[in-house]
């Protein structure tokens, strides 16, 4: 039976006054149930962004990389490696005394063709790429051993209808790469926790996809520890019996669930499937960016209420969710200003352009107070 979910009162929407005993920050309304993140940018790690850093330390207790740990920012070429970014990273977590994410290992995007490749353009044999991804993995992770605390080890490696997405690491290694892409990681740091991350698997086809590869890396003793949702959802999707499934779904496999890259999209949908691909290119039309002047009062307290009724679910859940993270600080950061259509205004975060707390921000925090009622 569906749950309802209804029960949720507009209580929960713009207008709420914080009162003398509401949290004043994110981190400590729910500092008892999940660490809530952000990913943080270029800008935000090396200190250019001040504005933006005080409000990451004032309000988040973990943060993710948006790009500096992915392949083609950390190991550029075959005999380079650039930890220059990562290392600032890394100290602005320890810092502030946040649980820091390792964001990610082995993914099909924004990964060097020469990865794939030997010295001559060749396509590498299973073992040469085996080689050079248990060497990247162990140099990348190895160096942040005990200081990054997890790591989404493989990042989407599942098609819309569940089956294994025929990237270059499954062309050539085969369906195990995934197993071995964790083998090596728990071998770099056997202390981190690894995750496997991906898109829409709140989409049952896909979600029965993931369980059939999660259940299948458990039997085969493969050490990992937490399914991420992204959660790069709109107005209207997931539905919370979605969203409750899910997280349901995963818990009875033994693993914990994050909420990895969380934001919700306001703006008219550019594409008639719901997907986080970033390949996807729409052409500019003004019908999809209608709110270049700014969002009106009544999408702000739609925006409100759906941040609200998520969370409520994440709450419900607090014995298997471990993180909730936004994908940006502010609206400003976000990337939906450029996907997948470049150079829209896009308001899908808690603070606004101007780093100020939104009626959504007020919502979210008034469902932790409210939690001991749930």
């Amino acid at each position: 039976m569906h749950l309802r979910f209804a029960a949720l009162t507009a209580s929960f929407v713009i207008g709420l006054a914080a009162t003398a005993q509401a949290p004043t920050s994110l981190k400590d309304a729910y500092h008892a149930d999940f660490y809530i993140g952000a990913a943080i940018n270029t800008a935000q790690i090396t200190g250019q962004d001040a504005r933006g850093d005080a409000l990451i330390a004032a309000q988040f207790d973990s943060i993710s990389p948006e790009n500096c740990l992915k392949w083609e920012n950390v190991h550029p070429q075959p005999d380079k490696y650039d930890f220059t970014i990562p290392d600032q990273y890394v100290a602005f977590g320890e810092k502030h005394h946040m649980f820091i994410v390792g964001h990610n290992l082995v993914w099909h995007n924004q990964t060097p063709a020469w990865v794939f490749h030997d010295d001559k353009g060749n396509l590498l044999t299973r073992d040469a790429l085996l080689a050079r991804m248990r060497d990247h993995i162990h140099t990348v992770v190895g160096r942040y051993k005990g200081r990054i605390q997890t790591w989404d080890v493989v990042n989407e490696a599942l098609n819309e209808d569940g089956t294994l997405r025929q990237s270059m690491w499954e062309k050539i290694i085969g369906d195990d790469y995934i197993a071995k892409a964790f083998e090596y990681a728990h071998e770099a740091d056997p202390q981190a926790q690894l995750n496997y991350n991906d898109y829409n698997l709140e989409n049952e086809p896909k979600r029965y996809g993931a369980i059939a590869l999660i259940t299948k890396l458990k039997s085969q003793g493969v050490p990992i520890a937490t399914v991420g949702l992204q959660g790069h959802d709109s107005l209207d999707w997931p539905t919370l019996d979605q969203q409750d499934a899910t997280i349901e779904a995963f818990a009875k496999l033994g693993v914990k669930v994050a909420i990895t890259e969380l934001d919700i999209d306001v703006l008219p949908r550019a594409t008639r499937q719901q997907t986080a691909d970033v390949t996807v290119n729409i052409a500019q039309n003004p019908a999809l960016n209608p709110y270049v002047n700014g969002l009106p009062d009544a999408v702000q307290q739609q925006l409100a209420k759906r941040y609200a009724d998520l969370f409520t679910v994440f709450l419900k859940h607090r014995d298997v969710v471990n993180r909730v993270t936004f994908w940006g600080v502010t609206d400003a950061d976000s990337w939906r200003n450029d996907w997948p259509v470049r150079g829209r205004t896009s308001y899908p975060l808690l603070f606004d352009r101007a780093a100020q707390p939104k009626p959504a921000y007020t919502a979210v925090i008034q469902v932790a107070t409210t939690k001991s009622s749930q």
